[in-house]
């Protein structure tokens, strides 16, 4: 199989302020003003919500496509925890990442119940952001 890569740059402005690029795509993160950014986007951890959100229903979409039914539609509420302290670096032993990502997701289609429940343990199985933050991903940082 080969292998497809995708690219983003970004630079990190004033403040918290950060601009990437991303295909044809302009996303801006910022942090709210009561953490000294000025609000300008969501923050990176709310992207990463937004992503989960994203990935879901792609994902649900090709399912429904492969599976020759009607997907009307979809809706998320994502939610997810994390300690401050370790982003912050007051504590060390303190994960910086989350701690829980809870996805409920409301399925418009004419299945049951429990077709909905298989077609979500699904999405789950086959998102991509999905597997990253249940199974992690290799980080390779360098300078440039």
């Amino acid at each position: 199989m080969t292998l497809k890569t995708i690219r983003a740059s970004g630079s990190l402005d004033h403040a918290f302020a950060i601009t990437v690029e991303s295909g044809n795509h302009v996303i801006r993160m910022d942090q709210p003003k009561n953490a000294a950014g000025q609000d300008l986007g969501p923050t990176p951890l709310e992207i990463i919500l937004a992503a989960v959100a994203g990935c879901f229903g792609t994902i649900g979409r090709f399912i429904a496509h492969q599976r020759k039914f009607e997907l009307r539609g979809m809706q998320f509420e994502i939610e997810a925890d994390y300690d401050p302290d370790g982003l912050l670096g007051r504590r060390d032993d303190v994960r910086p990442g989350f701690q829980a990502l809870r996805v409920k997701v409301e399925i418009d289609a004419d299945l049951s119940r429990e077709e909905k429940q298989a077609v979500l343990a699904e999405i789950e199985r086959r998102c991509p952001l999905a597997d990253n933050l249940v199974n992690g991903t290799r980080l390779e940082s360098s300078l440039a």
